[in-house]
């Protein structure tokens, strides 16, 4: 990872144009590609940045991010404070608490607890960026990606949307669609979700594993 604290301005124009005014930011180039600009706040999300596969060219004093797409970032360099290069490694990846591992384990052995006619393909199913927690068909014999969590965050949201973006690009997986599941789905959430087009489930906990029978409902 190379990490660069910079006074500087940015620039982007695709589906609609940004602009940065000159601030003091760091700007975080991942081994994968990806180019982030971030302020001191704001907590994880950055201020602007552009997703791998993407061209990265330097200037001496502004680079230009581009991608297949046609979009472009630039960003001026000002004044450069510090640049650094650091050798991560490879990641393990989050390790689930015990609830969210069992609930995985629960619906890989009836994915019908979140949809009818679901059937597993592969449990940790690897892309290059992470494994999605559920690879399954539908009745059809489409594909469907399915994230899960205790609690249904955002964050939770955009991760599924990376995979569903690197899982596309597979033409045996092409048009698979997105599942985000979860004990309790965030409002936030689901209206990013909706907004994605992924579709959010929410599943009782202790229903899947047998503590307590279902709820009946009467029409």
């Amino acid at each position: 990872m190379r990490l660069v604290i910079a006074r500087c301005s940015v620039d982007y124009e695709g589906r609609l144009t940004a602009h940065l005014p000159e601030a003091l930011r760091l700007i975080m180039v991942k081994a994968d590609g990806c180019v982030a600009i971030h302020a001191d706040g704001g907590a994880y999300k950055p201020l602007n940045w552009m997703n791998a596969p993407n061209r990265l060219t330097e200037h001496d004093d502004h680079w230009t991010v581009t991608n297949p797409k046609g979009e472009t970032l630039t960003i001026h360099l000002a004044e450069v404070l510090s640049d650094s290069r650091h050798e991560l490694g490879v990641d393990p990846g989050l390790t689930k608490d015990g609830v969210e591992a069992h609930l995985q384990e629960l619906l890989a052995a009836d994915p019908t607890a979140i949809a009818d006619g679901l059937t597993l393909v592969r449990r940790e199913f690897p892309t290059d960026i992470g494994p999605v927690d559920l690879l399954c068909r539908d009745h059809e014999g489409h594909a469907v990606a399915i994230e899960v969590k205790r609690r249904g965050e955002i964050d939770g949201v955009e991760q599924l949307a990376r995979y569903l973006e690197r899982m596309d690009r597979d033409p045996v997986l092409r048009g698979v669609r997105g599942v985000f599941v979860a004990q309790v789905v965030k409002p936030q959430a689901k209206v990013l979700a909706e907004s994605r087009g992924i579709a959010w489930v929410e599943v009782d906990y202790d229903v899947l594993r047998g503590a307590r029978a279902a709820d009946l409902t009467l029409f």
